[in-house]
């Protein structure tokens, strides 16, 4: 089993502040499991809304509407949370960057959880929780559903780049895509399980039963308090990277010569992020607006075009969703594997690249009709989603400066989910309602054309080194072209 051991003393470094001599060393497979087991419980609350929102929420939150308004409503609110991100990729940057990724992280994984676990107990519009009330609270439902959405968003925002940096930061030279790869594993397996709960209460419960419109879908939603203890225990674990506390040891050293604070210490971390490497924090988003496109569109909207309008079983469609995340999870463990050796931006440039003429050919094929023609949809769109999504968990934490890093690679990746995670989802309803499922594929192209442009732009970043020894305020990185 590989460990990483203390850091070493350095003459030009004072001890690190509230370190016992000998550590204890921190274990690359601990590392691993707490940066996955964090996004999968993270994802898993985040998808599941996404899978009520195809299958219950616009009976449940929006009555009054007809199916095709209240589909467009439930995603209006499933968008939300991409709007959310941002926000959080802020914030809990700024803490990351200051305090450390380990303590960030933990509040991120908690105000998931509290979130997800509110919404199961959440009342409707008309009908109140597990039979205590018999009416719901009108109007008020779908706005606390907002609220707590946002706090969703607000979570993920800083999740996903701190638990990326937590392996990345870790890994060894020439290994990050390998490392990197166990916190993109996560979606994977949280699409599993938040297909898997809900085919359960479909089950249990009936395909047609009022008792899974009534409770069986707050189920997944509660059950996520357990996840997020393992979660907590499996995170408090494992210690703060080496490459945050070089970082720290280096301010205590200016800050000791200077006798005031270190001068290249950000006071915020977003700011100098875009001052310095805004080219990065933009082609970045435009890079991985194919990525999300894809990812959303097969894990929410497709959960909700496959029961609608092609008229298949809520547990048919659950099913398939849980045979695709099986690919997903395969194909981002090779293409993580595969960066290490040819880079980055080649694997995820080849996903781009196959992504436009699929997105043209996805609708067709799903129009064929038939389980088989859904599942083969389903399936291709999430395949060709994890060769992107792989290395992209190594690309984000090399493209970004250590003192910042977290800011930025949040910002970057959650700017990627607006483009590609918000808008797709919330436009496709009308449109397949008005002119045609064929021009959710032109806009699935189009996005995926722009990911292309974004791809070509980024230098390969796989040698890049992680460490801060070499980093000054004046020496920015040339990592676009």
């Amino acid at each position: 089993m590989t460990t990483i051991p203390a850091d070493p003393p350095r003459a030009d470094l004072p001890p690190e502040p509230h370190t016992p001599p000998a550590s204890k060393p921190t274990s690359l497979r601990r590392v691993a499991a707490a940066s996955s087991i964090g996004t999968t419980i993270e994802f898993y609350d985040f998808f599941i809304y996404g899978t009520a929102a195809a299958l219950v929420f616009p009976t449940v939150f929006f009555p009054a509407a007809d199916e095709v308004t209240g589909t467009i409503a439930s995603f209006a609110t499933f968008a939300v949370a991409f709007f959310a991100r941002p926000v959080g990729a802020m914030l809990f940057g700024h803490f990351g960057d200051r305090i450390g990724r380990k303590r960030t992280l933990v509040w991120t994984l908690l105000i998931m959880g509290l979130a997800t676990v509110a919404m199961g107990l959440l009342p409707g519009y008309e009908s109140g929780v597990f039979g205590f009330a018999e009416s719901g609270i009108g109007i008020g439902a779908p706005i606390a559903l907002v609220v707590l959405r946002f706090l969703q968003g607000f979570a993920v925002g800083g999740e996903w780049a701190g638990a990326t940096l937590l392996t990345a930061e870790y890994a060894p030279a020439g290994k990050r895509g390998l490392y990197a790869m166990f916190p993109q594993l996560g979606p994977a397996f949280a699409f599993f399980l938040s297909s898997l709960t809900f085919l359960i209460a479909s089950l249990t419960l009936g395909e047609t039963s009022s008792a899974f419109l009534d409770y069986g879908w707050r189920i997944p939603f509660i059950l996520s308090f357990a996840l997020v203890a393992v979660g907590l225990w499996v995170r408090l674990a494992v210690a703060e990277t080496p490459v945050f506390r070089d970082v720290q040891r280096r301010k205590a050293l200016e800050a000791a010569a200077s006798d005031g604070p270190a001068s290249n210490e950000p006071a915020l971390p977003f700011l100098d992020a875009f001052r310095h490497q805004w080219k990065e924090i933009l082609i970045a988003g435009g890079a991985l607006a194919s990525l999300f496109s894809l990812f959303y569109m097969g894990t929410a909207f497709l959960t909700n075009y496959g029961t609608k309008s092609l008229d298949l079983s809520r547990t048919f469609v659950l099913s398939a969703g849980m045979i695709a995340a099986i690919v997903f999870g395969l194909s981002t463990a090779a293409s993580a594997m595969w960066s290490d050796r040819v880079g980055r931006r080649r694997v995820i440039l080849t996903s781009c690249a196959i992504a436009v003429p699929w997105a043209l050919v996805l609708f067709p094929i799903l129009e064929i009709g038939g389980g088989f023609a859904f599942v083969i949809g389903l399936t291709g769109t999430l395949l060709i989603f994890g060769i992107a999504y792989g290395p992209a968990g190594a690309l984000l934490p090399e493209l970004f400066e250590a003192r910042y890093r977290y800011t930025g690679a949040g910002m970057g990746y959650n700017l990627a989910g607006i483009f590609g995670g918000a808008i797709p989802p919330l436009i496709a309803a009308p449109l397949i309602a008005g002119p045609g499922a064929i021009w959710v594929g032109v806009l699935l192209a189009g996005l995926s054309a722009i990911s292309v442009v974004c791809t070509i732009l980024i230098v390969e970043t796989k040698d890049k080194a992680m460490r801060a020894a070499t980093e000054s305020p004046e020496e920015e990185p040339a990592l676009v072209g």
